[in-house]
């Protein structure tokens, strides 16, 4: 874990490159610290004796004082002598404002490792290169080691972000919003502190409530998931926007999983087994951050609606079903009481209308009874301005109750200079507001997402009593053979190995054999070619079913053979496959894909060969708990196929449940793995369990 608060809480500041220059960068980080940090600052310029009266210093080795952080804004190639003299002189931290690294090429690379090899040696914990610096509202430290222009309020909310370009757009849009922040964090090319090291500092600071973070990647993937899924336990909601939603093709893998396997619909399950939710776009997250930084996170899913208008009434309500919100049934008092308190031409169910002449006083009324009705989790209230709607007085009307109500509370002043006033005083006491009512619905069902994760009971993972000694038997010799394709058979070696619920099986080398096998399993079989250089049986003939005697074996051996002469004559066959023939049942795929960047990332879907055009598929990155093997089951468009249709009997899903865990434990616990697919996973009816027809299995190369 790195030591961050010399970064964050520093009583000492160096700038090595500061600059008289007022144009330039390194003077810009100098001005924003002396406009408010209360510790000591050093300039340090061998060019300069003093600069806007401050003494400077010829390096950071001739400061007499301890300097706890420094701002390197020097020449990228003089850094690493730079970093020397930080760390002889005991610097704690580092911030490295300067471009010219990994992010230009070969050079570039090889300077920043240089760079974070003397850190590294050192202790020295280091931000950036490429960044835009690190700002710290704490009125205890006020703290701008950044270039930007603009220093935010003091607020509850963190942000991460690796781009500094959208630092500093973010910081100009909020300068005229009431949104403050209590840390504002350029991270650059991650090179030393990356995102896991700032959640796990974030997650224990008093000042942040709220993390919002902007990555374009993210490397250290399991480690992300556990430090968030802390975080978000705790109560300290993630808001992440990740570049590169459109799709980026599809890897080249012999597995359908590695082959349907997109790097956005991985991240999507990563972010929500880490409880992180994922926003569409800038907008979203400062529409999230306002909620979620100023309100109770909802207790339950029941919204009510009250309006002035009936038109974005329904807008908000139809938004609401969407997001997959419930409207609230109001207890039968509450009907009564609203049909004393409101007109007769009012509309008293769920969306509440108060009617166009609606003033404070019948806003007033309304919530009165919504605020103590236990069927109402949360109120979005709407406005639209008419003749005779006295704006102001409503807004101060709301903030009233938000005051004295636990209910969260969401508000919509539709229109623009008639409602200013208004929103001038929501946004003043803090209170969520949105210009139209989709948005205050799409931001109250994040919430109750939000709820729903940190509901999940997290527990520690299940480890199975499996042979792990004859798996990595089979992958040794695989691996000493100079094989990475695994034979059906050892492939089934393996899922046998590890408790999966596999059909009586045999291998056979020649006819003999296979008529012997086949009557010791019992019919029905099936036989399935073995080869390393066929990988689609069935397109050659490969497999031959429903064979209910040894003659039928006989025969079906000698067409085989056949059949996959005339068609791949210089085929290396090894011999045959021979497999009781499974009743009929729902196919479903479960597979494993080893990713550099994300690790075994694990898939689950309806199987059989359509697999790979439905693309009705889910992802979670191993190892996986319970709820994430039933989460993904139920994220499959076609989940309720298994759950039982029409009168049809549900599937055995506990079975595939405890397949998805035990092929989790097998990936984790087998790094030379690369690639898995089970497909297909026969299920049959609940309680009456599964089997495993096929399987294939890669292996990583020697």
């Amino acid at each position: 874990m790195k030591e961050l608060k010399a970064m964050f809480e520093p009583k000492s500041v160096a700038i090595i490159g500061a600059s008289r220059n007022k144009s330039a960068v390194g003077y810009s980080i100098l001005n924003n610290l002396v406009n408010g940090f209360k510790g000591k600052i050093f300039p340090v310029n061998p060019k300069a004796a003093e600069i806007d009266g401050l003494r400077c210093y010829p390096s950071v080795m001739d400061i007499s004082g301890d300097v706890d952080l420094a701002v390197i804004v020097i020449k990228n190639n003089f850094v690493p002598f730079v970093m020397k003299e930080c760390a002889e002189k005991g610097v704690k931290a580092v911030i490295i404002i300067s471009a010219g690294f990994r992010e230009i090429g070969v050079d570039g690379k090889i300077l920043e490792q240089e760079v974070i090899d003397i850190a590294r040696e050192y202790g020295i914990s280091v931000i950036g290169p490429n960044c835009l610096g690190v700002i710290n509202t704490d009125p205890s430290i006020v703290m701008n080691a950044s270039f930007s222009r603009v220093m935010p309020k003091s607020g509850n909310v963190a942000f991460i972000s690796q781009s500094g370009a959208l630092c500093t757009a973010v910081l100009d849009y909020v300068k005229d919003k009431n949104i403050g922040f209590s840390k504002f964090i350029s991270v650059g090319n991650k090179a030393d502190i990356n995102v896991v090291d700032l959640v796990r500092y974030l997650k224990d600071d008093p000042k942040t409530d709220v993390i919002l973070m902007y990555i374009e990647d993210l490397i250290e993937v399991r480690e992300f998931i556990e430090i968030a899924r802390e975080t978000a336990l705790n109560g300290k909601p993630i808001l992440a926007i990740k570049s590169g939603r459109t799709p980026q093709g599809a890897k080249a893998a012999s597995s359908h999983t590695g082959s349907l396997m997109g790097a956005d619909e991985v991240y999507d399950a990563m972010f929500d087994q880490a409880g992180v939710l994922r926003m569409d776009s800038v907008a979203d997250i400062f529409d999230y951050t306002t909620a979620f930084a100023n309100q109770l996170i909802p207790k339950g899913d029941r919204v009510a609606i009250v309006t002035n208008a009936g038109g974005p009434g329904i807008i908000a309500t139809d938004a609401c079903v969407r997001y997959g919100i419930k409207m609230a049934k109001f207890e039968e008092a509450t009907t009564q009481r609203l049909k004393e308190c409101l007109p007769s031409t009012a509309n008293i169910s769920n969306p509440v209308d108060v009617i166009g002449d609606a003033r404070h006083d019948r806003y007033e009324s309304v919530l009165d009874q919504l605020i103590e009705d236990s069927n109402v989790d949360g109120i979005i209230i709407i406005l639209t301005p008419q003749s005779v709607t006295n704006i102001k007085e409503i807004a101060d009307v709301i903030v009233s109750y938000c005051k004295k109500t636990d209910k969260t509370i969401l508000t919509c002043f539709m229109g623009s200079s008639d409602i200013a006033k208004g929103v001038k005083v929501l946004e003043r006491e803090h209170i969520p507001h949105y210009s139209f009512p989709e948005d205050a619905a799409k931001t109250f069902a994040g919430m109750v997402h939000y709820r729903d994760m940190c509901d999940r009971k997290h527990v520690d993972f299940e480890k199975y009593h499996v042979d792990v000694d004859t798996v990595e038997s089979i992958i040794a010799e695989a691996k000493n053979s100079g094989e990475t394709f695994l034979t059906i058979n050892q492939g089934m070696d393996i899922f046998k190995a590890y408790g999966f619920p596999t059909l009586p099986y045999g291998f056979g080398k020649d006819k003999e054999d296979v008529v012997s096998i086949a009557g010791e399993i019992g019919f029905p079989v099936v036989l399935k070619v073995v080869s390393r250089d066929i990988i689609h049986k069935f397109d050659v003939g490969g497999v031959v079913m429903n064979l209910n005697s040894k003659e039928d074996v006989a025969e079906a051996y000698e067409k085989m053979r056949a059949s996959i002469a005339l068609k791949l004559p210089d085929v290396d066959i090894d011999g045959v496959f021979i497999q009781s023939m499974g009743k009929a049942g729902r196919e479903v795929i479960l597979g494993m894909n080893h990713d550099a960047h994300f690790g075994d990332v694990m898939m689950f879907g309806l199987g059989g060969i359509y697999v790979e055009a439905l693309k009705d598929v889910s992802f979670r990155v191993a190892p996986i708990q319970e709820y994430e093997a039933r989460q993904m089951i139920k994220d499959i468009r076609t989940h309720k196929i298994l759950e039982g249709l029409r009168g049809e009997k549900p599937s055995d899903i506990e079975t595939i449940v405890d397949c998805l865990k035990r092929l989790s434990q097998l990936s984790c616990d087998h790094p030379d793995i690369k690639e898995i697919d089970i497909n297909p996973l026969l299920v049959y009816e609940q309680g009456q369990g599964a089997r495993v027809v096929d399987a294939r299995i890669v292996i990583q190369k020697k």
